[in-house]
């Protein structure tokens, strides 16, 4: 038989890698689409943005943070939450003061205002994926968590240095 023998089977690892990757990577495509659709809904209907809506939410649910710390909850560049902030305390929805327990950091404080529209908008997207891991055996949530932390890691590393 010859080597294009139609007919014959071929084992290609990188196609069989790929068939086993792929439903994986469509669903982080599913759920990132479908959780940044439903937090943009929310966020249009208040006049806000999504990334504003997940700070409001942020700072209700854990109270003051420097902007270093909702960079790193948030999982974004100082750059870019400097400028989401900007716009929220144009928008009275944030202050920046002073820290009490250490005078060298600003915290980002939410105002009446934002504490309000904070509690106006309900977090549907966390709460469906709450819901979705509530449902899950103990022993999956933690596999996951291991699982997203080590995959969290190693895309933290090639952000932070490409030749990785």
């Amino acid at each position: 038989m010859s080597a294009g023998n139609d007919d014959e089977p071929v084992h290609d690892p990188l196609r069989a890698a790929k068939q086993d990757l792929d439903p994986i990577l469509e669903t982080f495509v599913y759920l990132y689409t479908e959780s940044r659709r439903a937090t943009k809904d929310l966020a249009r209907e208040h006049g806000l943005t999504g990334p504003q809506v997940t700070v409001l939410k942020l700072l209700d649910a854990v109270g003051d943070l420097s902007l270093s710390e909702l960079s790193e909850r948030i999982k974004a560049r100082n750059s870019t939450i400097t400028g989401i902030v900007d716009r929220m305390q144009r928008d009275e929805l944030v202050l920046r003061r002073r820290s009490q327990r250490d005078r060298r950091v600003i915290e980002i404080v939410l105002t009446p205002k934002g504490r309000q529209m904070a509690r106006a908008i309900p977090v549907q997207p966390m709460q469906m994926f709450a819901s979705a891991l509530r449902a899950l055996p103990p022993e999956d949530v933690e596999a996951l968590r291991r699982i997203l932390r080590t995959m969290s890691d190693h895309v933290r590393a090639q952000t932070e240095d490409p030749s990785t």
